[in-house]
């Protein structure tokens, strides 16, 4: 066995165990935990971070942000999921490092990531070409004000906190379509909005912890 092997090995099985321990907290969807099991996390993490990368945890990135926790990507998939065969078109608002999107992918026909830190879509950029995932789209811009131009979306994950809902990202889920999207300040909650022939409806979930959701540019 040569050296790399022993890495690929290495991974695997501390993959492995992150679903495990995503699983025995409550997540139940098998799609979901499968879309997670799919994407090696550790191409995405600071170089410092490597050795953390399969532990159920945020992890920093760079101009303060963080690399979601696991359990947290895959229980907002899951409500994404519930009840439906898949999430369709999808747009994702905070693409981050670009690991969020890459597992989206394995559930989306599209994803598309808006992200607001230039250097981090950079990022995200460079970490995706290893993948090779051809249904994702990035462009730098303001999340809050979603993605007019290639709406409606079926899905839209938000991955930072607002204070409310932006309408916005309401007005361009189609009918049927779900936004998940985590609500507050210091106390935040995961909130499913779905649009439905008749209107909106709210459900609240699980409390949270996310960094703020800001509009702008950088």
């Amino acid at each position: 066995m040569n050296a790399l092997s022993g890495i690929g090995m290495t991974s695997e099985r501390t993959r492995a165990r992150m679903i495990e321990r995503v699983r025995e907290q409550g997540v139940r969807d098998q799609r979901a935990l499968m879309a997670l099991a799919a994407v090696p996390r550790h191409i995405f993490v600071e170089e410092a971070m490597a050795h953390r990368a399969y532990e159920d945890t945020a992890l920093p990135l760079i101009l303060g942000q963080t690399i979601s926790q696991p359990f947290i990507v895959a229980r907002m998939i899951e409500l994404l999921l519930e009840g439906r065969n898949k999430l369709g078109k999808t747009l994702e608002v905070g693409a981050g490092c670009g690991y969020q999107a890459a597992v989206l992918a394995q559930l989306s026909t599209e994803v598309y990531g808006v992200e607001r830190l230039g250097p981090l879509l950079a990022r995200a950029r460079e970490n995706l070409k290893a993948l090779k995932l051809t249904r994702i789209r990035l462009k730098h811009g303001d999340g809050m004000v979603g993605l007019p131009e290639a709406a409606p979306f079926d899905s839209i994950i938000v991955a930072a906190a607002g204070m409310g809902i932006p309408q916005a990202l309401c007005d361009q889920l189609a009918i049927g379509g779900r936004l998940v999207i985590p609500v507050g300040s210091g106390d935040q909650v995961l909130v499913l909005i779905e649009r439905t022939p008749d209107g909106l409806v709210e459900k609240r979930f699980d409390a949270v912890r996310f960094v703020p959701l800001l509009p702008g540019v950088a």
